[in-house]
């Protein structure tokens, strides 16, 4: 088996380091077919919605601990996917050196405050931080994309705000309903103004993904969208303007009945993570072979 060298996409952003990363064949068609078969579900799980017919639901890869080849594989043509979703700030710094600037960096991992500044000021095409849960933090992140080198033409920074449906300890978030969560909406929508107030964002019960099934409510994305549709009553805007990021690989079709604008969905297109003391943004030929 022999790899080749990705061919150079039409994109004035694309780095030398990338035009540079080996793409495993085989690997990228494995990868293009798994795509393609999300995608497929995602249309057919957003047709069978009661709530009319909406355009499909944003598909984040969720590409944490993955090489960039594998991420470039999916970038480049036939599929040009966009977006991409990364846990770790300095995976997500590699990455962003390394790969074009067309790709939309979605940043859905715990949010920590000493990191905030730095994430948002040093990846211009950083197109949404979905864990936002604490005033400090939102604006920290507008503090980061003040200082852009092209903040003059730069757009804001999309935010979701993070949501803690399951009430479980082991989970970040803010109450839903709550004080808290009208004040942080209110705090980004008026005190950041490098920042726009994109939706709100769970990462539901692990128990109640594995029970979602077409006849079966997820009872954290009921949540979730009930309190978008109170917030939104909160901010006197229309729910439609905040979206929902719900749904990852166990149960994005039941979030998407549900209303979700936004699926996250990382094994079922990549297959299953190394352990993160294993993982290299660049691989070396030999790993690639798989």
């Amino acid at each position: 088996m022999t790899t080749t060298d990705s061919p150079q996409p039409k994109d004035p952003h694309t780095t030398p380091a990338a035009m540079k990363i080996p793409i495993n064949p085989q690997r990228a068609s494995t990868l293009v077919s798994n795509l393609e078969h999300v995608t497929s579900r995602i249309s057919s799980a957003a047709g069978a919605g009661a709530r009319g017919p909406p355009p499909p639901p944003r598909l984040v890869a969720v590409s944490k601990l993955k090489p960039a080849s594998d991420i470039l594989a999916l970038h480049n043509p036939p599929t040009s996917h966009e977006h991409f979703g990364e846990n770790y700030v300095q995976e997500l710094l590699e990455k962003s050196r390394l790969l074009p600037r067309s790709i939309k960096w979605h940043f859905i991992g715990g949010l920590q405050s000493n990191k905030a500044t730095q994430l948002a000021r040093d990846i211009p095409n950083l197109w949404a931080v979905e864990s936002v849960d604490s005033e400090k933090k939102a604006t920290l992140l507008d503090k980061g994309r003040s200082q852009l080198t092209s903040s003059a033409t730069a757009e804001p920074l999309r935010v979701f705000i993070q949501v803690n449906t399951s009430g479980e300890d082991s989970k970040s978030g803010v109450p839903p309903g709550s004080g808290e969560l009208n004040a942080l909406a209110r705090h980004i929508r008026n005190n950041c103004p490098h920042l726009r107030l994109q939706g709100l964002m769970t990462i539901g019960a692990i128990a109640r993904s594995k029970a979602t099934t077409p006849e079966t409510e997820n009872e954290d994305f009921v949540c979730l969208r009930e309190t978008r549709d109170a917030l939104a009553k909160e901010l006197d805007v229309n729910p439609d303007e905040l979206e929902l990021s719900m749904g990852m690989s166990e149960d994005f079709e039941g979030a998407i009945r549900q209303g979700s604008s936004e699926v996250r969905v990382g094994s079922t297109i990549f297959g299953e993570r190394p352990a993160k003391k294993d993982a290299k943004v660049l691989e070396d030929t030999e790993s690639e072979k798989r």
